[in-house]
């Protein structure tokens, strides 16, 4: 009993990372996502409402409350772009990259603008996407869980701990002022960790609203020193926090990191 009652509890908590990190998510979704039927998902999704943690609406649930309006959405969305293209500009011909779970970070790939590079990540919508030339992705292999596109688990650990790079980029759920960095998938914290070890230099990427955010999420200190990319609405406090904690600071503004549609 004790077993399944910590099964529960660990399903909620990935669920709600998974509500976090889209704003919002079907029912289905959340079925097929979990192996779980409908009702026992609604079933999770009222104790989370009861709990405050999210609110539902007809067929679904969102992140606190509803979803932000289409304009704001748009704005943080092209945020997250430019921070991609920002990202971009830091890789070298030649780079081997880690990139996890994040889509800004898997983003970056569509902005090399003809750079030959090597990429390990456990992202699974690398699948099926066509990138420059002179970008050769490898998947780590794993299961899905938490998260349909994030792959962890022993052997997405297995196959990191034998990877080496220049360079990593992680996207996360949010930094608080002090340098924790928050993980909205738990079983992804350590492929986090590890690919920060493994490489040469390490980028957090965060848009204005991940910035200076708190919560219970899974999290971790970053002892080794690194650089914070994010947006020019960034809360300017917590960017000379950040700073003071020896953290590289760089803001991406539209103005210096155009789109090319040629990139793409």
């Amino acid at each position: 009993m004790k077993r399944d009652r910590q099964s529960v509890n660990l399903r909620h908590a990935e669920m709600l990372a998974l509500i976090r990190q889209r704003q919002e998510v079907l029912v289905e979704d959340l079925s097929h996502a979990f192996g779980i039927s409908t009702m026992t998902v609604r079933r999770d999704l009222q104790v989370l409402e009861e709990e405050g943690k999210i609110s539902r609406f007809h067929g679904g649930a969102a992140a606190g409350k509803r979803a932000t309006p289409t304009a704001e959405r748009g704005e943080v969305a092209e945020c997250r772009r430019v921070i991609a293209r920002c990202a971009a500009a830091l890789v070298r011909d030649g780079d081997s990259l880690l990139i996890n779970g994040s889509n800004t970070a898997l983003a970056l790939l569509d902005h090399l603008g003809g750079k030959n590079v090597s990429v390990f990540t456990n992202n699974g919508l690398a699948v099926g996407h066509r990138y420059p030339p002179g970008v050769e992705v490898q998947l780590s292999g794993g299961m899905f869980r938490g998260a349909p596109h994030i792959l962890t688990g022993d052997l997405a650990m297995r196959n990191l701990m034998d990877v080496r790079a220049t360079k990593a980029f992680l996207g996360c759920t949010g930094i608080s002022p002090d340098g924790e960095i928050l993980c909205g998938i738990p079983s992804e914290l350590g492929i986090n960790e590890t690919m920060i070890e493994h490489a040469d230099a390490y980028y957090i990427l965060a848009d204005h609203t991940k910035v200076g955010k708190a919560g219970t999420y899974a999290s971790f200190h970053l002892e080794k020193k690194g650089c914070v990319i994010t947006d020019e609405h960034a809360p300017q406090e917590v960017l000379d926090q950040l700073r003071a904690a020896g953290m590289e600071i760089r803001v991406a503004r539209a103005a210096d990191y155009p789109d090319h549609p040629g990139e793409h």
